[in-house]
Order: C-alpha cells, then sequence, then structure tokens
C-alpha cells in the first residue's frame, strides 16, 4: 500500500502544480500522467505557509467522546492505560487465529480476520485556496493508480501471519513483530467504551498526533498503516528543487484526528469487528517548480480498513474465497 500512496501523493502534487499554474496547454499531460509534465517546467517556488496555518496544524483536537470510568461488559476500565491494555490483549489475540482459504485453486493459510482498504484524497489546497480543476482530476487519478489488497489486522505487512513482520520496511528495527501491538497508553489521546449489550463491546480509541509517522514507532505508527518518510520520494522527482533545506526539511506529513474502534468479543477477547480510519495532511514548502513562485501546497488523505472484508472483496481483488 505504501509505496502505491507515495506515488499517488506525488502525482497529485504534480498535477496541482501543472493544471494551477503551467496554464490548460498542459492538461493534456496531466491527464495522462503529471510526472511527465512536471518535467517540462523549470523555476519558481513556494512559500512557506502562515504561522496561523503551520499552528494549525500542530494542534490535536480531540474528535471523540472522552472515557467515563466505570464498568463495561464486565470488564473495568478506568483510565486510557486500561484501555491500551485490552486493545493489546485482543489484538494479540485475534491475530493468532488463523483460517484456511481457497486463493486461485491453492489452499493457504491466512489470518481469520482480514480486511479491506480505501482512500480517498481531499482538497489540494494552494496557498490557501482549493483549486477546481486539479480536485476534479484528483479521483480518476487515485481510482487508476490504487488497487485495493487484504492484510490482517493494521499495522501489517501481509496476511500470511509468517510474512507479517518488519523483514521488508526499509526503516526495520529487529525487535518488532507486527503480530502483535506495541500500543501503550501513552499513544492514546481519548478513548470511550460502549457495552453493546450482547456479550461484545466497543472500544474507540484516537491515538496522539504524530509527524512523518513510522509503522510500530510512535503513537500512529502503532495503529495504523503509515506511510513512513515520503520526503525521498518527493525529492527523487528530477525536476524539484528546494530554495532552502532540502525535501527532509520541507516535506512534511501530520496524522491527526483519525480513529479507531473495534468490537471485542469479552468472553474470548476475539476482534469481531473493526474500523481504522487514518487522516493525513501533506505539506510541501519551498519547492521550486516551472514558474510557480511564493507558494505552498497541502493536501489530505483518509486512508481506511475495515473488517472483516466481505466475500466479494476478497473475490474480486485477491481471488481469494473463504473455506
Amino acid at each position: 500500500m505504501k509505496r502505491t500512496v507515495k506515488s499517488i501523493i506525488c502525482i497529485v502534487l504534480a498535477a496541482a502544480l501543472v493544471a494551477a499554474f503551467a496554464g490548460c496547454a498542459k492538461m493534456n499531460y496531466v491527464m495522462n500522467g503529471a510526472i511527465e509534465a512536471i518535467h517540462e517546467v523549470k523555476s519558481g517556488e513556494w512559500n512557506k505557509p502562515s504561522e496561523d496555518e503551520a499552528a494549525e496544524l500542530e494542534k490535536d483536537n480531540i474528535v471523540i467522546d472522552e472515557l467515563k470510568p466505570g464498568t463495561y461488559g464486565g470488564v473495568e476500565f478506568n483510565d486510557l492505560n486500561d484501555v491500551a491494555a485490552y486493545y493489546k490483549e485482543a489484538y494479540d489475540y485475534t491475530k493468532s487465529l488463523t483460517a484456511q482459504y481457497d486463493e486461485n485453486g491453492n489452499t493457504v493459510t491466512y489470518y481469520k480476520l482480514l480486511g479491506d482498504e480505501k482512500m480517498k484524497i481531499g482538497d489540494v489546497i494552494i496557498d490557501g485556496s482549493k483549486n477546481a480543476i486539479v480536485n476534479n482530476l484528483v479521483p480518476g487519478i487515485v481510482d487508476g493508480m490504487f488497487k485495493p489488497n487484504t492484510y490482517g489486522l493494521v499495522p501489517c505487512y501481509n496476511r500470511n501471519p509468517d510474512l507479517d513482520n518488519n523483514s521488508e520496511d526499509e526503516h526495520k528495527k529487529e525487535d518488532h513483530d507486527f503480530r502483535t501491538s506495541a500500543v501503550t497508553g501513552d499513544d492514546i489521546l481519548a478513548a470511550n467504551v460502549t457495552d453493546n449489550g450482547d456479550g461484545t463491546i466497543t472500544l474507540e480509541i484516537q491515538p496522539k498526533m504524530a509527524q512523518m509517522s513510522m509503522r510500530g514507532d510512535d503513537s500512529q505508527g502503532r495503529f495504523f498503516e503509515v506511510l513512513g518518510d515520503i520526503s525521498g520520494v518527493v525529492g527523487d522527482i528530477s525536476a524539484v528543487s528546494f530554495t532552502e533545506g532540502t525535501a527532509e526539511d520541507n516535506v512534511k506529513v501530520y496524522y491527526k484526528g483519525g480513529t479507531v474502534k473495534v468490537k471485542i468479543n469479552t468472553k474470548t477477547k476475539e476482534i469481531t469487528e473493526a474500523d481504522y480510519v487514518m487522516e493525513t495532511t501533506v505539506q510541501v514548502t519551498h519547492a521550486s517548480i516551472a514558474v510557480i513562485r511564493d507558494k505552498s501546497a497541502n493536501l489530505t488523505i483518509t486512508y481506511t480498513n475495515h473488517y472483516p472484508a466481505d466475500d466479494k472483496y476478497l473475490k474480486d481483488s485477491k481471488g481469494i474465497t473463504r473455506k
């Protein structure tokens, strides 16, 4: 997922520049591939965002109801540490469960709980304003590149538990295994619990914000399928340079406002249903491209994982059938 999303981000940013500032003559290039169009332009720059804009991105506001200490479904929750501990216990148990599937005629063993994924890129904002041309192009760019897949509970590398580790991560740490959760109370900004009255409870969790989140390394990366360091991807677009600093200095990714909602069977501590909604803002500053001067650009991403995926999704996306 991450490589695809990084590519989509770069193309959308390129489309924003070309469509907004290079004129209608460039629109055919945008439609056929914005990366090609971006190479036709030669100089210019975006400005640094205003202090108010920067301050707003740094705010971490609570967007869900806060915990009311008490007993829910026979389980006592006094604080966020209790929520984190119960979430971890349920996550670890659920990821210990496997099931057999038919995949294109072969019997395979994957996680019992597999999910679907969706991605939406919101409005591209340039100098604080929306650009209708670019935002009309975005759905086509995303739909053309984003190919839905299925994995175990996020963060996750694979639907096969034997491969759900950090062996392919460019920022890998030898001591982390994604078959278990590393979440603690310190990762949570707010949470609440609901007794569903049917032997299940629902935990709703809002992780604390993070910048340039890394998988397994911070409050967002322990809950979501984060993008990792995208500065290198933007920096690799040869037509882009920076008037001051490097891509690492000027490409920021803010994660905040996302939520996790999991339904848990209190008898077994198995997660039976879950929704992970990751909210992300990508900001690029001091980037030089074409005749664009004194500009800044932001785009937002909403990435959603729902569990369990339905049978049609599994069949259509990966040719998988539950046995």
